[in-house]
């Protein structure tokens, strides 16, 4: 029974561990991954070194990104960290 009392501590310590850092890392990594599989053609999207550009086709693993300039670049479908909403009609008249 001692030593039920004195691996209390440890266990505690790692449910919290898991329900504060360990889930919602793994939530988050399944939202990427998600987001990463159901790009489309047209999406606007950002990569993790920062360009913004327009998806212009999609292979297996690749994204080739249209930018601002027209050229065409291709990634990694990984290298993909966000889909930006399409920006309103009424914000682009103002």
């Amino acid at each position: 029974m001692q030593q039920i009392v004195g691996l209390l501590p440890f266990i505690l310590m790692f449910v919290l561990f898991y329900f504060l850092l360990i889930r919602p890392q793994q939530k988050r990594q399944k939202a990427v991954r998600q987001m990463q599989n159901e790009l489309k053609k047209g999406d606007k999207i950002v990569t993790i070194g920062g360009l913004h550009g327009i998806v212009d086709a999609i292979n297996e693993g690749t994204v080739v990104i249209k930018c601002g300039d027209g050229s065409r670049l291709t990634f990694d479908r990984n290298a993909v960290r966000d889909v930006t909403p399409a920006a309103s009609p009424s914000l682009d008249k103002a």
